[in-house]
């Protein structure tokens, strides 16, 4: 967690925050998707995170990606904006949020290597008939949306 986000948890506990965040569709040669799998037993998720303070959206995208897969990423284009309830989620410490995510499509230019941050246990390349759950409901035809 960030020093900014921590302490506006110092000051609210897990009452519910709303989060600016953003989250990445980075594709392989097939077409699938890759997913993160967290590691504190979440569900999978795009590679995504918040926005800090200072930040672009497009320069947290490019940071977040690099942090927890360790690609490096070129931003092509915005899918999507999503938030709501069905973007309200409660962390296994009790933490509740509530994202306002921006969707981008992302190209990698090159590997840096292995995830720089440790929220990462695995990474892999899904199509759309097999790719687990997400703790956030993205829409599956905009995710596929490059499939034709």
């Amino acid at each position: 967690m960030s020093p900014y986000f921590k302490n506006l948890r110092d000051k609210i506990g897990n009452d519910l925050l709303l989060i600016p965040s953003v989250a990445a569709v980075v594709t392989d040669d097939e077409g699938k998707i890759l997913l993160q799998e967290k590691s504190s037993g979440e569900a999978w998720s795009l590679p995504a995170g918040s926005i800090e303070p200072g930040e672009s959206p497009e320069e947290a995208i490019i940071r977040e990606v690099r942090e927890e897969t360790g690609l490096n990423v070129l931003v092509e284009k915005v899918l999507g904006v999503y938030g709501g309830i069905g973007f309200r989620y409660t962390y296994p410490n009790n933490h509740q949020v509530e994202y306002t995510v921006v969707l981008y499509r992302c190209r990698v230019i090159n590997a840096s290597g292995t995830p720089l941050d440790s929220e990462t246990v695995s990474l892999g390349y899904f199509s759309e008939h097999d790719m687990p759950p997400l703790a956030l409901p993205y829409p599956k035809e905009v995710l596929f949306s490059h499939v034709a």
